[in-house]
């Protein structure tokens, strides 16, 4: 028996635009309702949210079965890292701050067995190989781990091209937060220029056969980043939007108050 299938990058390799939203409360619970949402990938953070490893991998396990697909973003790209997430089910993970030809080649190595790559060989212990009852697992692994690199700086744009040829790189997001930071237009990621930035990325990606993300918390941006490309985004998070249900909810409440006691006063 084969490895399972990797619904997301199976869509991005044909093209077909995949939906997303980012999981940042760090609760397998959270994630687990987020599941139900209808969103064709979550994104589990562990750059920004308060994640570890377990808590990850617990998250990874709350989304089993259902139609989301758990992308999990590690702090970093450390090959150790890379491992214990893949050995505990996660199918694709991405990577931040992604700025050259040579720590592209090594997170591809990091995410294959060798001889191709130097992920470690110890599966039968994990999520992945189903605790080893997936007989063909490390013959068939490979081919389903799914590599996102996040470019998220003028280095990164420069090297962009070079990065996106790499095989193995499955596919390339770009950050504009962090991107617009760079370019000296910090807490302004909607600007002109960082528009025009991710659009000729896009462009390029496009040119090299590969799949570009985004990520928005806006929507007439999100529709703007789809208009120019992007194969699959991120529109929301878990924590924005509670954030923002919870004080609407109380200044609904607040406002009907104040209008139920106006209106009872004769005035």
């Amino acid at each position: 028996m084969p490895a399972p299938i990797n619904p997301f990058k199976a869509a991005l390799n044909e093209r077909r635009f995949q939906l997303g939203f980012w999981v940042a409360l760090a609760s397998p619970y959270a994630a687990e309702i987020l599941s139900g949402s209808g969103y064709d990938w979550l994104l589990i953070d562990g750059e920004h949210a308060p994640n570890d490893i377990p808590s990850l991998a617990a998250q990874v396990q709350a989304l089993k079965g259902s139609q989301s697909h758990a992308v999990v973003r590690l702090p970093v790209g450390e090959t150790w890292m890379i491992k214990q997430i893949l050995d505990a089910g996660a199918q694709t993970v991405m990577i931040p701050m992604v700025e050259t030809v040579e720590e592209a080649e090594r997170l591809v190595r990091a995410v294959r067995y060798p001889p191709r790559g130097d992920r470690g060989v110890g599966a039968a212990l994990g999520r992945a190989s189903s605790f080893s009852r997936i007989g063909d697992y490390l013959e068939t692994a490979d081919r389903e781990i799914c590599l996102i690199v996040q470019i998220e700086s003028r280095a990164g744009l420069a090297a962009l091209d070079r990065i996106a040829a790499i095989d193995g790189v499955d596919g390339l997001f770009i950050g504009p937060s962090d991107l617009a930071a760079d370019m000296g237009l910090l807490g302004q990621p909607g600007h002109a220029d960082v528009t025009a930035a991710i659009r000729d990325a896009f462009a390029r990606i496009a040119k090299a056969g590969k799949a570009s993300g985004i990520m928005t918390l806006n929507l007439d941006q999100a529709r703007l980043y789809r208009e120019l490309g992007a194969d699959f985004m991120a529109i929301g998070t878990d924590v924005t939007t509670l954030v923002e249900a919870t004080t609407r909810l109380r200044l609904q409440y607040q406002g009907d108050e104040t209008s139920h006691t106006t209106g009872s006063s004769g005035y």
